[in-house]
C-alpha cells in the first residue's frame, strides 16, 4: 500500500494518502501493517531488557508511564479481548462491549492486564508472566487474530476491530518512545526516530473565513470522537506554515520569558511555581549553547528543529510572549486539509501540536465499544494535532485528535502559532 511521501521530500505540504488508505484497508493490508508493528513492537521490548535488564524489567512507579512487561502483556490482552474472545466482534460499533467472552489462552488475563480495572499504581505490584512466557502470549493471540482475519469479509463492521487493535498498538509503540526518552535509554533499531526533522517551510499563511468541514463522516475507520463532523464557521486568521523551532523558542527562553508573569496563564504560573521549570524539560546550557538529551545522549540543539517536549504552559507563554496565540482544533484542521486542497506548505508531523481547544465530546457524539477511549478524558485536558517523528506514517491524519493533560512534557509536542490575518 502507499505510504506517506516525507514532507521533505515533498517540499510542500504533507499528505495523508497512507492514513487514508489504511482506515479503508482490508484483510490483506491490514495483516501486513500487524506484522510490520509486531516486528517493530519486539525490537523495542528488546531494547528495553538490554537497558533495563530482564528480570521484571523494573523501572520506579511514574504516573505517566507503565512497566514495559506489563504494557506488552497489556497489547496482546487487548487484541485478544476485542478479536478472539469477542463473540460480538461482527458488530463492528454495535457490538455490546459488555458482552460474555471467551476464556483467555492465558490464565487470569483480565486481573492482570484490563486497564479499565486494573489501577495504574497496581500494575507494579502485579505478578506478572516472565518476558519469554509474555511474548508466547502474544504470538498465540496473534496466530488466533490471523486465522480469523484470513477468513474475515470486507465489510466495515467485521473490520472494525481489526483495524482498532492495529491502532491500539501503533499508540503503544510511539508511547515506548515517550518511556525510553524519559529513562533516558536508546532502544535501538526498532526506533522510528529519535528526533524530529529540521523545518523548511517558514512565515505565515493567511486563510479567509468561511464554513469549514472539520471531523470524518467517510467510510472507514473513525476513532469516536472524531465523528458527528460538522460544517463550521471559522473566522479568518493567520497560521505559521511550520511549528516554532528551537531557535524562535529559545530566544523567549534567553529572554527571561520564565520569569515574565505576563506570558503566563495563571495555570502556567502555578505548573511554573511547581515544576520550577526555567527552560523546557531536557535541555542544559553547554559550552557552546544549549543541549539537548536525546534518549540519554547529550547532543547540540538544532536551531532549525521544531521545539519538542513543550507543555502547552510553555506554548501558550511563547505565544503570549511573541504577540501571537495557539489555534483551535478547528484551524489547525482546516488549515491541513486546506494545504493538500491547494498544494499550499502547511508542515506538519514531525511533533505533536498543541491547540486552543479543550477536549470535547462533537456535538451527537456516541461513545464506541471501547469505552474508555474518549469518554472519560472529557475533562478538560488540551487537545493536540498532527504526529510526532516516532508516530507511524499512517496514524497521521488531518482530523486524528490526540489529548493530553496541559502540563504533560514527556509527550513529543510543540506547537505553531497563530494570529488574526
Amino acid at each position: 500500500m502507499n505510504e506517506v511521501i516525507p514532507v521533505h521530500d515533498l517540499g510542500d505540504t504533507m499528505t495523508f494518502t497512507s492514513a487514508e488508505a489504511m482506515r479503508k484497508a482490508g484483510p490483506a493490508e491490514i495483516e501486513a501493517a500487524l506484522t510490520r508493528g509486531r516486528t517493530q513492537l519486539l525490537s523495542l521490548f528488546d531494547g528495553f531488557e538490554r537497558g533495563l535488564g530482564s528480570n521484571g524489567l523494573r523501572i520506579a512507579q511514574d504516573t505517566a508511564v507503565n512497566l514495559p512487561l506489563w504494557e506488552l502483556g497489556h497489547i496482546g490482552w487487548f487484541e485478544e479481548f476485542w478479536l478472539s474472545r469477542n463473540t460480538e466482534r461482527g458488530f463492528g460499533i454495535a457490538c455490546d462491549p459488555f458482552a460474555p467472552r471467551r476464556t483467555s489462552v492465558l490464565p487470569r488475563a483480565d486481573a492482570l492486564y484490563d486497564s479499565s480495572n486494573v489501577a495504574h499504581g497496581l500494575r507494579w505490584q502485579l505478578a506478572l508472566p516472565d518476558p519469554a512466557a509474555t511474548r508466547s502470549y502474544l504470538t498465540a493471540v496473534r496466530e488466533a487474530t490471523l486465522t480469523l482475519l484470513r477468513a474475515c469479509s470486507t465489510k466495515e463492521e467485521d473490520l472494525y476491530f481489526f483495524r482498532l487493535v492495529l491502532f491500539h498498538e501503533d499508540m503503544h509503540r510511539e508511547a515506548w518512545h515517550f518511556m525510553a526518552q524519559r529513562l533516558g535509554i536508546d532502544l535501538g533499531p526498532g526506533m522510528t526516530g529519535r528526533a524530529p526533522r529540521p523545518a523548511v517551510a517558514s512565515g505565515s499563511w493567511d486563510i479567509p473565513g468561511g464554513l469549514r468541514h472539520v471531523g470524518v463522516d467517510n467510510a472507514g475507520f473513525a476513532f469516536d470522537n472524531e465523528l458527528c463532523a460538522a460544517n463550521i464557521e471559522v473566522s479568518a486568521f493567520s497560521i505559521d506554515r511550520a511549528t516554532v523551532k528551537w531557535d524562535a523558542f529559545l530566544a523567549f527562553v534567553d529572554g527571561g520569558g520564565y520569569t515574565d508573569d505576563r506570558a503566563w496563564t495563571p495555570a502556567g504560573r502555578d505548573w511554573r511555581r511547581h515544576s520550577g521549570a526555567t527552560h523546557p524539560l531536557h535541555l542544559r546550557r553547554g559550552h557552546s549553547g544549549w543541549e539537548r538529551s536525546r534518549f540519554g545522549r547529550w547532543l547540540p540543539i538544532d536551531p532549525l528543529a521544531p521545539a519538542v517536549q513543550i507543555t502547552a504552559h510553555e506554548a501558550e507563554a511563547w505565544c503570549r510572549w511573541a504577540g501571537r496565540r495557539l489555534p483551535t482544533e478547528a484551524e489547525w484542521e482546516t488549515a491541513a486539509k486546506l494545504a493538500v486542497e491547494q498544494g499550499e506548505v502547511f508542515e506538519w508531523g514531525e511533533v505533536w501540536e498543541w491547540t486552543a481547544s479543550p477536549f470535547e465530546p462533537y456535538s451527537g457524539f456516541v461513545p464506541h465499544p471501547y469505552r474508555d477511549y474518549s469518554q472519560p478524558w472529557f475533562d478538560g485536558r488540551s487537545v493536540l494535532r498532527g504526529g510526532s517523528f516516532a508516530t507511524v506514517q499512517h496514524m497521521k491524519h488531518p482530523s486524528y485528535r490526540n489529548f493530553f493533560p496541559a502540563d504533560r512534557s514527556d509527550v513529543f509536542a510543540g506547537f505553531r502559532s497563530c494570529a488574526a490575518p
